[in-house]
């Protein structure tokens, strides 16, 4: 393995700065979309500018680091979970398809964002090349997925899970949150959060079904005679009433992200060794 980027080592000063200056030029060639870019700013610089500039570059090639550190820590840890000395394994892991979807991940995956969400991509990954329960593209969504909802999205996601008929209240309850106004910001992000999980495909207010898996209509209910009484209130945030469940490929979702293989191997990231499991 090549050696890893340690902005400690970068020269400080005026040759450092002709140093860092080498390096973005260099960096011009590999990058091409930013090329000219890089290229500009290395040849704008005064002198007088260096100490600020080469401290903004450390920051940076500091965090291309720790970006490269967790990449190569979610790789290992995949590896760790599969038992390659299963044939079907193997070969999926070394098929085109496989090795696609892992450049697509580590391509649009900029990592560094919460080590929550390395551990979804890390399930996935492991579990995509252990299990065919589902196709490639549904994968490659999950990891879309990932990518665009936030930790407490998933959060969500995690507690219908585990009560399949909850409601909007008890989900509100479950992932720890106390009473709050229907006008608060904190009402307006639930109703957010419930949206996106609804127009995503990933959750749904609970329907019945025939036997053969279609969605029965709902028999609409007959209007009170009297209906003097009807409440002038908007339907609550929280509501009490309707029942919600993950959809089909919600529930896959939890199977191939939320569900961690037992590692086969035991990996010690800081002296890079590893031990067979017991």
């Amino acid at each position: 393995m090549t050696d890893k980027i340690n902005p400690d080592d970068f020269p400080e000063g005026y040759r450092g700065g002709k140093y860092i200056r080498g390096g973005l030029q260099v960096a011009a060639g590999a990058v091409p979309f930013a090329g000219g870019l890089l290229s500009a700013i290395a040849g704008a610089w005064s002198e007088g500018e260096q100490e600020k500039v080469n401290r903004f570059i450390k920051h940076w090639m500091q965090m291309l680091a720790d970006e490269l550190r967790e990449k190569e820590q979610t790789i290992v840890e995949i590896m760790a979970r599969l038992d390659l000395n299963d044939e079907r394994i193997a070969e999926r892991v070394e098929s085109r398809e496989y090795q696609s979807i892992l450049k697509k991940t580590f391509r649009e995956w900029a990592g560094a964002e919460s080590e929550d969400k390395r551990v979804l991509i890390r399930n996935i990954l492991a579990n995509a090349a252990a299990s065919s329960m589902t196709s490639d593209d549904v994968i490659r969504m999950f990891v879309d997925w990932v990518r665009t909802f936030s930790v407490l999205h998933f959060t969500v996601v995690g507690a219908i899970y585990n009560s399949a008929g909850i409601t909007r209240r008890a989900i509100w309850e479950k992932i720890g949150k106390g009473p709050v106004r229907e006008d608060s910001a904190d009402a307006d992000l639930f109703k957010l959060l419930v949206r996106d999980l609804s127009t995503g495909g990933i959750i749904h207010q609970h329907r019945e079904t025939d036997y053969a898996g279609r969605f029965l209509k709902k028999t609409p209910a007959r209007p009170h005679a009297a209906s003097t009484s009807t409440s002038k209130v908007a339907k609550s945030a929280f509501d009490d009433g309707d029942a919600y469940e993950l959809t089909e490929l919600g529930e896959q979702f939890v199977h191939y992200a939320m569900t961690d293989l037992p590692p086969r191997i035991g990996y010690n990231a800081m002296g890079n060794s590893a031990s067979a499991a017991p």
